[in-house]
């Protein structure tokens, strides 16, 4: 059996370990190797995840989980990977430094540099520690083979070929220096959009209301920011994205909600807001947490050469015909696997070193 082949059963074993963890409760399934191992002590990785980051909730860390575990299929790795050919000579070390906001933020990094064929050493964050080591040591208990090309630390990265490296626009300048020697690709600041027409159903802003609210807002594919005609009556979004009212049992939310209001209000700033979401008249595009901005355009063709002029701000543009790389309602958060962050293919950049 071929690298590609044997990394693809891997992952598919791996995506229906991760599925018994999808649910309200953790459900153990018969089919599934290794349980008598690993089904325990990932529970209890997830229970750590949730103590030391209060924003990786139990619904958050199900979403995360059900989506990778969708994604872990043999149909949808096999479409992946099949336009790419991955040699099995001259593999390098690639070095991986991940974020944080979101559970399993730096996963897919993770299986590019895999089924490239790569090693790698990963330096994850702070604020998400515990979930994917626990994962790799599941990959290297069905092939062992695997355990001599991941390594983690939290020490200084030494001795790599290649780096991928995800962080705000003040860290990517330091990555940008310290790792000019080597290939990189680099990511900063994102974020994504919505723009409104006034012509969506309620069930298009219902959908909307999950890529606003889903991770808290905390994600680069989280919408941050609507654009909408003159005249728009938010009443209509203010209904549809009701249903997250819940969203302000979480106290850290709550907390920053009642913070970011009397900043506002002490600034004389005008809002529109419904008791857990502000919208605020603002032309930047990252929104502080329980606030989405909003901008008014004139006409549809002069927003899309504003659109274009920002695309380097952008990483997600959700609308209904608007434009070719549009994202559907509701779908910012299930990305498919050649769906690349900042649109940089990683396996390709990966083969090419």
């Amino acid at each position: 059996m071929n690298h590609k082949k044997i990394i693809i059963q891997s992952l598919v074993r791996l995506g229906a370990f991760m599925a018994q963890f999808t649910g309200l409760a953790p459900i153990k399934s018969e089919k599934v190797l290794h349980n008598d191992i690993f089904f325990e002590g990932f529970k209890h990785q997830l229970k750590l995840a949730n103590e030391h980051n209060s924003w990786f909730t139990k619904a958050n860390l199900s979403h995360a989980l059900e989506q990778w575990a969708e994604l872990l299929q043999s149909a949808p790795l096999e479409l992946w990977l099949a336009p790419y050919h991955i040699p099995t000579k001259n593999p390098k070390t690639i070095a991986i430094i991940m974020a944080g906001n979101i559970p399993l933020v730096g996963f897919h990094d993770f299986i590019s540099a895999l089924v490239s064929g790569h090693s790698i050493i990963v330096k994850q964050s702070s604020n998400d520690r515990h979930i994917l080591p626990y994962l790799a040591a599941y990959l290297t208990h069905l092939e062992p083979h695997l355990k001599s090309k991941i390594k983690f630390t939290k020490e200084k990265l030494q001795d790599f070929d290649a780096v991928i490296a995800t962080g705000s626009d003040n860290t990517a300048r330091y990555f940008e220096a310290y790792f000019k020697n080597k290939p990189s690709i680099i990511r900063k600041n994102r974020n994504s959009i919505a723009i409104l027409t006034g012509m969506e159903s309620e069930a298009d802003l219902k959908s909307l209301a999950e890529d606003i609210f889903r991770y808290y807002g905390l994600g680069c594919r989280s919408v941050s920011k609507l654009f909408v005609p003159k005249d728009y009556d938010f009443d209509m979004f203010f209904k549809a994205v009701y249903d997250w009212h819940f969203i302000m049992k979480s106290a850290k939310y709550a907390n920053n909600y009642d913070y970011n209001k009397a900043v506002y209000l002490m600034s004389e700033y005008d809002l529109i807001e419904n008791g857990f979401l502000m919208l605020k008249e603002d032309t930047n595009y990252a929104s502080p947490i329980a606030t989405l901005f909003y901008e008014f355009y004139e006409d549809l063709e002069s927003l899309k050469l504003r659109i274009k002029a920002d695309t380097s701000q952008i990483q997600c543009l959700v609308s209904k015909n608007f434009s070719e790389n549009e994202v559907t309602f509701g779908a910012t958060q299930l990305p498919k696997l050649s769906d690349y962050a900042d649109g940089i293919d990683t396996v390709d950049f990966l083969l090419k070193i």
